[in-house]
């Protein structure tokens, strides 16, 4: 008796010989349709280092004559001549991230139980974006933690640095160095420029 199974939704095929004994051809077919649609997901899915956080509405934010790489990549190096250290950064994504940093001790911080003054010690972020071609539009984000709890995100106990505070003027001080470095266009100067205040009438005679 010859018998010959097929089996389509396995994959499984049997075939007969004349002597009655079966050799089986097991083929056994690659998923490509869910390779697809992982590969589909890897392209589609962002990767980028920034936060999943917007800066906080207070930060400084300045429009400089430059395109984000360059910005970002002058940033490297300005932050470590402020001795501070550069925790993330990415020439791609147009972010820069210090560590810890105690103004009063001028020491970085790189674990919790190293920080001695909570309301002293600061991070500064930095977003570049795309403005017009060929400009950036800066946010820096000078933050501190007046409390420390490892039950809460360390982003629900940040304040915004008060303009008061040795973080922000370090913050400040690395904008002036950017602004001195690259320019800032005129269309940005005039907006942030205060407007005088109106001629006086003239007296009658």
């Amino acid at each position: 008796m010859l018998i010959s199974v097929r089996s389509v939704e396995c994959g499984v095929r049997s075939r007969p010989t004349d002597v009655g004994a079966r050799v089986l051809n097991l083929s056994f077919r690659a998923p490509h349709s869910a390779l697809r649609i992982c590969l589909l997901l890897a392209a589609c899915t962002p990767i980028t280092t920034r936060p999943d956080f917007r800066p906080d509405p207070r930060a400084l934010t300045v429009v400089l004559d430059a395109r984000p790489e360059r910005v970002t990549t002058v940033l490297d190096s300005l932050v470590a001549a402020e001795s501070l250290e550069v925790a993330r950064a990415n020439v791609r994504d147009g972010y820069v991230e210090t560590a810890w940093y105690d103004p009063q001790a001028h020491r970085t911080r790189h674990h919790e139980r190293e920080i001695t003054n909570l309301a002293a010690t600061v991070k500064i972020r930095f977003w570049a974006d795309p403005w017009v071609p060929g400009q950036t539009r800066l946010t820096t984000e000078p933050v501190y933690r007046p409390r420390y709890d490892p039950s809460r995100a360390e982003r629900d106990l940040e304040v915004m640095a008060s303009k008061e505070h040795a973080g922000y003027k370090i913050a400040q001080r690395l904008v002036d160095k950017l602004k001195q470095k690259f320019g800032v266009p005129k269309a940005a100067q005039e907006e942030g420029r205060p407007t005088p205040p109106p001629s006086p009438s003239p007296t009658p005679p």
